[in-house]
C-alpha cells in the first residue's frame, strides 16, 4: 500500500513510499483510510520517528475488517480514528480509538478532530467547572486553539483568544471568543485558565497571568523556542497554581464520539484551514510551518 513514512536521514523527514498493509490484531480494526489531518507536531519533528515508520494519527475511513473479538464498528462503517499509521491507504487500530460517525455527517472535515479534538476536550474537562470563570487561549487560531475557544465558551466561560497577528484573530469572535487580542501582553488582569500552545516566551507570559489557584494547560510548542521563567516566578503568596503537561490521548474512542455529537449538533465547528490531495503534503506542511493556515490541514487519501 501507498504511505508517507520517516525519512530522519532525507528530505524534509518523509516521503511516500509503498510499505506492507497493516495487520490488525483481534481487537483492532482495519481502515480504508479516506481522509486524514496533519498535526504541527507531525511535520516539524518528523525525523524524531525511527526511519520507516508510518506517519500520522487522524483519520477517517471506512472499516475493511472488524475486530475479531465482536466488539467495534461492523465492516462498512465509517469510522474517525486516533492513532499511529494514519498517513497510508489502510490502517489497523483499537476499537477504543475510534467511533462511528452518525449518518449526514460530512465525513472528510471530521478527520481534522481526533488530536485537537480530543487534547483540548481533555484539558478543559480536567479544568473542573468553567462557567464565569476567565479562560486564556494562546495560538488560538490553531486547530486545538479553535476547538478550545468554542468548548469553553460554551460552558460558559469568558475566553481571550490570542494571536501572533491580526491576520490570524479571524472567526474567533463569532466562535465564542470575548475578546481577541494579539499578543499575549495586550492582556489586562488575572486569567483563572490558560490553554497554552505557543511555547517560548508566551509560556512565562501566561504564567504571570495566572490568578491563585489557577491552571495552566500547557499542551504545545508551536514556537520551537525555549522558555525561561525569572527567579522566584513560580512563588506567589495565596492558594497554588499549577501547570500541567498533557499527553494522554489513550482510549480516546468515547471522547471522539462526544466531539462528534457537538459537531452532528451544530456545536462545534470543524477547524477546517486548508484542503488538498495528500500528494501535497510539503506544500500543506510548508503552510502549516509558516503560520499561513487558519486552523487544521485536511488531506484526501487519494
Amino acid at each position: 500500500m501507498r504511505a508517507i513514512i520517516a525519512t530522519p536521514d532525507a528530505g524534509p523527514g518523509y516521503r511516500p513510499d509503498e510499505v506492507p498493509d497493516p495487520v490488525a490484531g483481534p481487537s483492532q480494526v482495519l481502515i480504508a483510510v479516506e481522509h486524514v489531518s496533519v498535526n504541527h507536531g507531525e511535520v516539524r519533528y518528523a525525523r524524531a520517528f525511527p526511519a520507516g515508520t508510518v506517519l500520522g494519527h487522524d483519520a477517517v475511513g471506512r472499516v475493511l475488517r472488524a475486530a475479531t473479538t465482536g466488539t467495534g464498528p461492523r465492516v462498512g462503517a465509517w469510522v474517525i480514528a486516533l492513532g499511529a499509521g494514519a498517513w497510508a491507504h489502510r490502517m489497523a487500530v483499537d476499537v477504543g480509538a475510534v467511533a462511528e460517525i452518525p449518518c449526514g455527517m460530512d465525513v472528510a472535515e471530521l478527520a481534522v478532530l481526533p488530536t485537537v479534538g480530543v487534547t483540548a476536550l481533555r484539558a478543559l474537562r480536567s479544568t473542573g467547572p468553567l462557567r464565569g470563570r476567565r479562560v486564556l487561549v494562546t495560538g488560538a487560531s490553531g486547530g486545538v486553539g479553535r476547538i478550545a475557544v468554542q468548548l469553553a465558551s460554551s460552558q460558559g466561560a469568558e475566553v481571550i483568544a490570542v494571536v501572533g497577528s491580526a491576520s490570524r484573530a479571524d472567526g474567533l469572535a463569532s466562535l465564542g471568543a470575548k475578546e481577541v487580542v494579539v499578543g499575549i501582553d495586550a492582556i489586562a488582569g488575572e486569567v483563572d485558565v490558560v490553554v497554552e500552545t505557543v511555547g517560548g516566551v508566551v509560556l512565562p507570559a501566561a504564567w504571570r497571568l495566572l490568578s491563585p489557584g489557577g491552571v495552566l494547560h500547557s499542551i504545545g510548542w508551536a514556537s520551537g523556542e525555549p522558555a525561561t521563567f525569572p527567579v522566584n516566578s513560580t512563588f506567589a503568596p495565596g492558594a497554588a497554581r499549577s501547570l500541567r503537561s498533557f499527553g494522554d490521548v489513550a482510549s480516546p474512542g468515547a471522547d471522539l464520539a462526544c466531539l462528534l455529537g457537538l459537531v452532528r449538533d451544530g456545536a462545534l465547528r470543524v477547524p477546517v484551514g486548508w484542503r488538498g490531495s495528500w500528494r501535497h503534503l510539503d506544500e500543506a506542511a510548508a503552510a502549516l510551518l509558516g503560520r499561513r493556515v487558519a486552523g487544521k490541514v485536511l488531506l484526501d487519501v487519494d
